[in-house]
């Protein structure tokens, strides 16, 4: 599952840069511009990988690093 996420980022990563938006004068739901609109798929997009890096990619041994600490002091 980490390498997945790894892709899931390289694939973001090279999406964040949406030059083919910039020129483009669509207006979607009568108000938003379809740069925009773009963007805030993008950010939602960023947010379930980092929840997903979070729940499959996390390094347990800094969990468990951090509480043995925890319990020493």
């Amino acid at each position: 599952m980490r390498n997945i996420v790894w892709v899931c980022f390289w694939v973001l990563f090279f999406l964040h840069q949406d030059f083919w938006y910039w020129n483009d004068p669509t207006i979607l739901f009568g108000f938003l511009p379809i740069g925009l609109a773009w963007h805030v798929g993008f950010s939602l997009a960023c947010a379930v990988l980092w929840i997903a890096a979070t729940k499959y990619s996390w390094p347990e041994e800094i969990e468990t690093w951090a509480q043995e600490s925890v319990a020493k002091d």
